[in-house]
């Protein structure tokens, strides 16, 4: 689209790293649209930026690009927790990381992210979930206690090309997986929530 371009040619560029993972990805990878992508990595590196967060969570890595960006708030001694399932991605991104002047900081697990969490003694400032679509509200419990007052939680894909409008999901797991998550957060009254219609919908939540 025209406009995603403008906004793409007045935005901030991808780094040099961020533009080859892009490139490796689409010649190496399937469904390589499931990179975050120019826009949304820099809205992910603003949010790490502004908050400093000392531990940052990652449901769903894919090729490392939101890992990196996420990586780049992340004060001097803190640690980014990436977990991805696909274990045929384990090397792209460890490659990638391996690169980043974060790597020291970057713990990537490779697992179910629901077996992984209750194992992180941690207390995130900063959770990104891009995971399972089925799985997001068990995501989001998973992780809630987890989270300190006043930490975010962004969810990808919560528009999910539209279909959260459609009438007939019943049989589309994933598309109930996603309107099961957006209608529990809005009436959890723990967090305060924004759903934003960047990309594919991102679902920005402060608790509180």
């Amino acid at each position: 689209m025209k406009i995603e371009e403008y906004c793409v040619g007045h935005s901030t560029a991808e780094n040099e790293l961020l533009q080859e993972l892009v490139r490796y990805t689409h010649l190496h990878v399937m469904h390589p649209r499931m990179l975050s992508g120019h826009l949304q990595g820099r809205l992910l590196s603003m949010m790490s930026q502004m908050l400093c967060p000392r531990r940052v969570l990652e449901i769903g890595a894919f090729t490392g690009y939101s890992t990196l960006c996420l990586a780049q708030g992340l004060t001097t001694d803190g640690i980014l927790h990436s977990i991805e399932r696909n274990d045929e991605l384990e090397d792209v991104c460890r490659k990638f990381i391996l690169r980043s002047h974060y790597a020291p900081q970057i713990q990537l697990h490779i697992g179910n992210a629901l077996e992984v969490i209750p194992t992180l003694d941690e207390n995130f400032d900063l959770v990104f979930i891009d995971g399972d679509k089925r799985e997001y509200t068990d995501y989001f419990y998973a992780v809630i206690d987890k989270v300190r007052s006043g930490g975010f939680i962004i969810a990808d894909n919560v528009l999910w090309n539209g279909k959260v409008l459609e009438e007939h999901v019943a049989n589309d797991a994933q598309t109930q997986g996603i309107i099961k998550f957006n209608d529990i957060i809005q009436h959890d009254a723990r967090v305060e929530n924004l759903l934003l219609p960047l990309r594919d919908g991102l679902m920005v939540c402060r608790k509180l």
